[in-house]
């Protein structure tokens, strides 16, 4: 394989990985999310934030693949740039940190939701602190975000 299906692969596996994690934690959330708005539609705006936000890390796989298919010239419109193996390599490891995390913490994430959810369904009022939980897990999805973006971006395109 050369570099550039390398580059391919880990900018496929950050949009897949971390989209596939933020579907399921949406999923979850949003069945949840059902339950308590059967019972009382007033709460519909509350459990909706904490269903949505499961889903940011999908969002950041997605950036994060862009950024990828950029650095290899696959955005642009003026054509792929020749990528040596080890660039390939190491922009298919930089992709690794936001795939991996974003898929698990996606899914611990959208449990946590439900767990707020069940919070707000008993008690509305204390919404602000029942954000904190699934807010916490988002800590280590900014992370992964953060390390993929600084490694694609610190890595020479050699030919």
């Amino acid at each position: 394989m050369s570099g550039i299906v390398w580059a391919l692969l880990g900018a496929a596996l950050a949009a897949i990985l971390a989209g596939c994690g933020s579907a399921y934690g949406v999923g979850v959330a949003g069945q949840a999310a059902s339950g308590v708005v059967t019972e009382d539609p007033s709460k519909f705006g509350k459990v909706l934030i904490m269903q949505l936000l499961p889903g940011t890390q999908g969002i950041y796989g997605l950036l994060i693949a862009f950024i990828a298919l950029s650095k290899i010239g696959l955005m642009g419109g003026g054509g792929a740039a020749e990528v040596s193996m080890a660039s390939g390599l190491s922009i298919f490891a930089a992709c690794l940190p936001i795939a991996i995390v974003g898929l698990i913490s996606a899914m611990h994430q959208g449990r946590t939701s439900v767990a707020a959810i069940g919070i707000i369904a008993k008690k509305p009022d204390q919404f602000g602190k029942a954000m904190l939980f699934p807010a916490m897990v988002e800590t280590y999805a900014i992370l992964a975000l953060l390390i993929s973006f600084l490694a694609i971006n610190a890595i020479p395109l050699t030919m």
